[in-house]
This record gives structure tokens, C-alpha cells and sequence, in this order.
């Protein structure tokens, strides 16, 4: 004889498949609203110092050697908080962290505007980079929460898009449009730390993420000595950092000296900062069919290889490149950028021993190593420029070099969580 169902229990099936697709449908106003993070609160607020620095330098009186220290400096402030960060993130849940973040974030954004010398503007982009770091590893983490494994290199891949559109929209406008508009460089860093503050609000209005507890901490959550000590025991945890350590110096030297650079050598302030936006563009339409690429091959390592001599290659080329030819290089290096960072951070989170659990921590470890890149790497390139303005495009290639010894001994982990 068949088993039938009661009316209640007929009830609550219809029901949880309701709920079920309710959380669906969701979470990708959860990932819309990450990538709305990584664009207005990290990207735009980050990449609009490039095309002020010469505004911001007539007006504080910087020599090319000090905006090469602001530039690095930044990085330096976030090597322990993107570690500390994402550990709080799993301890205590990646929204409030986030809400949290974004408020402070925005607070200490909004200072650098207030700066009036090369010493208070270094402390107040410190302390806006010692704050910013934690947000990418919590918006990763969140999406590794939210999403199975069949679907998080897309996750991850669309949030890099929102980083790299915001890295574009940031370097196209904030000198040639919302400085004339707001009236200055200082308005400018005060606009975006009211949208960081903004989008804190919006965080707080999100639904506890899937397995976080309501209360102030996360019972299940592993303690945060526990989950560093275990992090950092992961071999390939710590070479995925040594990877991030070359890319990340390359990207970050590049990015900060590519538009006072091409202004050096003679080109117009529109053509330097387009060059730049250039490089974010071919960034955010790649970034996402890269993503899918590595998912069809079966392979995110092959992917980086691949994505990190194109990297190499491009920066490499700046040193010699000349009028269109400098479109070219840029291109080259610029169309792996925002996919690698996704593909990568797939890759750490699928990492054995590392998952959902301490996603944070262990993407946290590995953007430290991105920090320090991101420290050395203008002081050290910025200064080769008092010899020949093309050196520092010779060092950062050779950094992203590193990286690509560093990924042969990556071991590759295939992804074992259940499909959407």
C-alpha cells in the first residue's frame, strides 16, 4: 500500500520548496549588492588616487619618490587587517563585519581629503588602507556562503567584475569629471566616503547569511586562533600567497606610476588617465568568461598560468612601447587582471582544509602577501625612475615572473561541495 501524505505535511513540502526558492532568488541581491561593495566602497575610493595624484601633488607640493610612498603605503596598513579581517569574518559573520567595515571605511576615506601635507596625507591613507582590506575577503567569503561550488567561480568572477568596473569608472572620472564638479580632489575623497557609509546601511538591512548565528558570535564558528593556526600549516595556502605576492606588487607598482608616467613622456592628461581606464575596461568584459573558462577546463590552475605570462608580458612591454603600442600593453596585461583575482580566490577557498569555514582567514593570509607586493613595489620601482622613466615596468615584470615559478608547485584541489 502507497504512502500518502497528510494535508500538513503536503503543507509544509510546499512551503520549504517556497522558502527554498525564496532563499534562491535571494542571494543574488546578496551578490548584487557585494558587487556593489567591491565597486563603490573599495575600487572607485581606491583608484581615484592615481589620476589626483598630479592635482593632489601641485597642491601639497609631492615630489614623484612621495607619491610613490602614499601609493604603497596603503598597502603596508593592510597586510595584518585582510588577515585579521577575514578571521573576524568567520568568526563573527561576514555581514557585520561588512556593515562595520564600510562605516569605517567611509569615515577614513573621507580624511584623506582633510590632509594638508605629505606627512597627514601618508597617516590617512594608511588608515584607510589598513581598513579596506577586510572587505574583499569578507565579500568572498560571503560568496562562498551563499553559493555551491558549482556556481562560486561565477560568484566570485561577478564580484570581481564590480571591483573592476569600479577601478574603471573610478580612473575615468573622479580628475576629469567629479573633481571640476565637486570643486577640488578634496570633495572628491569626501563623496566617496559618504557612498561607503551608504552602502553600510544597506548591509545592515541584509538577511543573516545561511549557518550564521543571529547572536554577536558565531557559535560554530572556529576561534580565531584555531583557524590561523590551521591556515597557516596549508602548503599551497602559503604559495598561493607567494603568487599574489608577485602579481600583486606588479598590478599595484603599474597601476599607481602608468598615468604620471605617460604624462612624463609627453601624453595629454585625458590620453594618461584613458590608458589607465583602459586597462579596468578590457578587465571587466574578460573577467567573467575567464571565470567560466577555468570551470569548463576543469582546471583554475592552467587558467593562471596562462593569465600570468600575459600579465608579465604586458607590464614587460610598457618599458619599450610607444604610442600605440602602449594601448597594445596595456591591453595585453589588463585583460587578465579581475579574472585572475576571481579565478584565484576560487582556488583558495577550494583549497583542502580550507572551505566555507575559513575561507576568510585563508583569502585573508593570501591578500596579505598581496599587501606587501603592493608596499615594496612602488618605492622600489618609483625610485628606479630617477635613472630611466621605463625601469619600473622591468621590475614589476619581473615580480609577475615570480609568481609564475611560484604557481608550477601550486597543488590543484577539485571542488566537493554539493551543486546549486
Amino acid at each position: 500500500m502507497l504512502a500518502t501524505s497528510t494535508p500538513c505535511e503536503a503543507i509544509l513540502q510546499k512551503a520549504h520548496v517556497k522558502s527554498s526558492n525564496n532563499e534562491s532568488k535571494y542571494k543574488w541581491c546578496v551578490l548584487a549588492l557585494a558587487t556593489l561593495t567591491h565597486s563603490f566602497a573599495v575600487a572607485m575610493p581606491t583608484m581615484c588616487m592615481p589620476v589626483l595624484f598630479k592635482e593632489i601633488s601641485e597642491d601639497l607640493g609631492l615630489s614623484l619618490l612621495q607619491i610613490g610612498a602614499i601609493w604603497g603605503v596603503g598597502s603596508a596598513s593592510g597586510i595584518l587587517t585582510g588577515l585579521i579581517g577575514g578571521s573576524l569574518g568567520d568568526r563573527f559573520g561576514a555581514k557585520r563585519t561588512l556593515e562595520l567595515t564600510c562605516l569605517l571605511v567611509g569615515v577614513a576615506g573621507a580624511l584623506r581629503g582633510l590632509s594638508g601635507s605629505f606627512a597627514t596625507l601618508t597617516v590617512t591613507v594608511f588608515l584607510f588602507g589598513f581598513l579596506i582590506q577586510a572587505i574583499p575577503t569578507n565579500v568572498h567569503k560571503t560568496c562562498a556562503t551563499w553559493f555551491s561550488a558549482r556556481r562560486l567561480g561565477l560568484a566570485n568572477s561577478i564580484v570581481s567584475m564590480g571591483m573592476a568596473l569600479g577601478f574603471l569608472v573610478g580612473s575615468m572620472i573622479s580628475a576629469s569629471v567629479l573633481s571640476p564638479w565637486l570643486g577640488g580632489w578634496r570633495n572628491v575623497l569626501f563623496f566617496y566616503g559618504l557612498i561607503s557609509i551608504a552602502i553600510s546601511v544597506l548591509w545592515h538591512f541584509i538577511r543573516p547569511i545561511p549557518g550564521e548565528a543571529p547572536s554577536a558570535s558565531n557559535a560554530s564558528a572556529v576561534p580565531l586562533r584555531q583557524a590561523l593556526s590551521h591556515v597557516v600549516r596549508l602548503r599551497s595556502v602559503w604559495l598561493l600567497g607567494l603568487v599574489m605576492l608577485g602579481i600583486g606588487g606588479c598590478i599595484q607598482g603599474m597601476l599607481g606610476y602608468l598615468p604620471l608616467y605617460l604624462r612624463e613622456i609627453g601624453w595629454p592628461a585625458t590620453g594618461a588617465d584613458g590608458a589607465l581606464a583602459a586597462f579596468h575596461g578590457i578587465s571587466t568584459i574578460f573577467v567573467v568568461p575567464l571565470a567560466l573558462l577555468s570551470d569548463r577546463l576543469g582546471s583554475r590552475k592552467a587558467v593562471l598560468i596562462a593569465a600570468t605570462l600575459m600579465t608579465t608580458i604586458g607590464v614587460g612591454l610598457l618599458s619599450i612601447a610607444r604610442g600605440p603600442a602602449v594601448w597594445v600593453s596595456v591591453a595585453v596585461a589588463g585583460i587578465v587582471r579581475d579574472g585572475f583575482m576571481a579565478i584565484l580566490i576560487t582556488m583558495i577557498i577550494e583549497t583542502k582544509g580550507v572551505g566555507v569555514t575559513l575561507a576568510g582567514t585563508a583569502v585573508g593570509l593570501v591578500m596579505a602577501f598581496s599587501r606587501l607586493g603592493g608596499l615594496i613595489s612602488p618605492l622600489f620601482g618609483n625610485s628606479l625612475a630617477d635613472i630611466d622613466l621605463s625601469l619600473p615596468f622591468i621590475l614589476w615584470a619581473a615580480l609577475a615572473s615570480m609568481a609564475l615559478f611560484a604557481l608550477y608547485f601550486v597543488k590543484e584541489e577539485k571542488a566537493t561541495r554539493a551543486d546549486d
